[in-house]
């Protein structure tokens, strides 16, 4: 992959949540089926459920409900889901194996050069922040911005654009991490070097858009930068 040839220096990390960081899928699709139950409708099976998670949470309900749905009946659920989700959250959500532990090091980085850290999702940011005090990561991450927070989603590329301002980092010296196309489209659209799960529950098709890095454990990321920084002179 691109990156192993490069060799670069990442000095910014941007996470995407549900999928990558976190391990949400039984409360998403608990709260879809509530949703469901609420309007009168079947539930869906969890597999479905997690197909449709990385857009946000409108596009998620629209998903589920179908296209026969009024309007009307799509507000009623998305408002319903919001409300359901926002007391269930941390019911059944955790990290996933081996996040807490890489996150430190990600964040000391090797021989001592830190690196910032931030999240970037599709989730409403204020349940996200939420989700990550609850799990007890919130305070590792510098910027934590929401499908709310601007007036556009990922992959649009101005949310992950910001937080390169913020921070005054290159986009070469930074990175994309997350489970599904959207994030490794969000990285291309702004520059930066893109990074790929396989453990999550998104949509990512590594042949169709392949990301620069492509991992399998939280951990692996660490260990490929930690690779990377001594191979540069």
């Amino acid at each position: 992959m691109r990156f192993h040839k490069s060799k670069p220096g990442i000095q910014l990390l941007i996470f995407d949540l549900d999928g990558t960081l976190i391990d949400s899928k039984l409360d998403l699709a608990l709260s879809v089926n509530a949703t469901l139950d609420h309007l009168g409708r079947q539930p869906l099976d969890e597999k479905i459920i997690s197909s449709y998670v990385g857009q946000g949470a409108p596009t998620l309900i629209r998903k589920v409900v179908g296209e026969d749905a009024s309007p009307e009946e799509i507000d009623r659920g998305l408002e319903f889901f919001l409300a359901y989700y926002r007391e269930h959250k941390l019911d059944h959500t955790d990290l996933y194996p081996g996040t807490r532990e890489t996150l430190e090091r990600l964040a000391n980085g090797r021989n001592g050069s830190p690196r910032t850290l931030a999240v970037l999702t599709n989730k409403p940011e204020r349940i996200s922040r939420a989700i990550l005090a609850g799990v007890g990561v919130g305070e590792m991450f510098r910027f934590i911005y929401g499908g709310n927070t601007f007036e556009t989603k990922k992959p649009d590329p101005y949310g992950l654009r910001t937080i390169l301002e913020n921070t005054g980092a290159d986009s070469r010296a930074a990175m994309i991490v997350g489970d599904s196309d959207v994030d490794i489209q969000t990285g291309i659209n702004a520059g930066v070097w893109t990074c790929g799960v396989t453990y999550g529950f998104g949509n990512l098709q590594v042949e169709l858009n392949p990301p620069d890095l492509v991992i399998h454990s939280l951990p692996e990321l660490a260990a490929a930068l930690d690779d990377a920084a001594q191979a540069v002179p």
